[in-house]
């Protein structure tokens, strides 16, 4: 493990998945999940290659298959760290032979995580060592603790966007999108609760704001920023303690779709020896 420490913040990154695994305040107090096995062992994954789930985890290109789990692969490997502080860390995934029987690219990804203040920043970059064009999508997965540790119960807690959003969600079946729903959000507020989540995530496709506020309204609470991110993910399950805030660059395959994957929608195409970069910032508001 690898441990960051800031004047407001420390952090905790495992190498396995390069997973934010612990995010605390001044007084050590803990803003993430407990990852109770009850409901979820993750933390904060990092979505890569593909975001949420492919019809049938099949993945197609150029009129062949291969097998690809939800969310990618990147999470369940060991990357790099390739240069580190008490502050900042950086770690770095490139493909294997393994990688490209599943995704048949040439990549290089890394993601800095560095604390400022009472900010974690986590920025990553995408790069395509290939020779074709890539099709890719990127996602954050952080999970925080529900309620945060100041106090305040549950049903205090809520989520307040910067933006107003549509009046309807997607309506997900069997993880993939499958057209709309209303949306339980009034105004620009999302008061949580376990509900919210009784038919999967709430998602926001696309989605207007760019930064959202969680917390109780009369407490510290904190303010994820996520500039350019098309797609936001809300999810947790009913009674677990955290609320996962997840902003994509892509996103789950529409129910039935079968097509290439240059034809599914969201997708992120970066020519060769170009780049991408995917950005979120978590900061303590006292």
């Amino acid at each position: 493990m690898i441990e960051l420490a800031g004047e407001k913040l420390s952090a905790t990154i495992d190498p396995f998945g390069a997973e934010l695994t612990s995010l605390r305040d001044a007084e050590g107090r803990e803003l993430m999940t407990d990852a109770d096995p009850a409901y979820w062992t993750g933390h904060a994954p990092l979505l890569f290659p593909i975001v949420g789930r492919l019809n049938g985890d099949v993945l197609r290109v150029d009129g062949r298959e291969h097998a690809m789990k939800q969310h990618g692969f990147a999470r369940r490997m060991d990357w790099d760290v390739v240069g580190a502080g008490e502050d900042a860390v950086t770690l770095r995934l490139t493909d294997t032979v393994e990688t490209r029987a599943a995704w048949p690219f040439g990549f290089d990804i890394a993601i800095l995580y560095a604390i400022d203040g009472a900010t974690l920043s986590c920025v990553v970059r995408v790069i395509n060592t290939g020779d074709t064009p890539m099709p890719m999508s990127f996602g954050f997965h952080p999970a925080f603790a529900w309620p945060l540790p100041y106090g305040r119960p549950r049903a205090a807690h809520r989520i307040r966007f910067d933006k107003a959003e549509a009046d309807t969600v997607v309506r997900l079946d069997g993880g993939l999108f499958a057209g709309e729903r209303p949306s339980p959000m009034a105004g620009q507020e999302l008061p949580l609760a376990d509900a919210l989540f009784d038919r999967d995530a709430l998602i926001w496709s696309p989605v207007a704001s760019q930064s959202v506020l969680y917390g109780a309204a009369d407490g510290p609470q904190l303010r994820i920023d996520f500039p350019g991110a098309p797609d936001l993910g809300l999810w947790t399950k009913p009674g677990a303690a955290f609320v996962c805030i997840e902003p994509w660059w892509g996103h789950a395959d529409p129910a039935g779709f079968d097509g290439d994957i240059w034809a599914k929608p969201g997708i992120v195409r970066i020519e060769p020896g170009d780049e991408r970069s995917f950005k979120m910032h978590v900061t303590l508001v006292d």
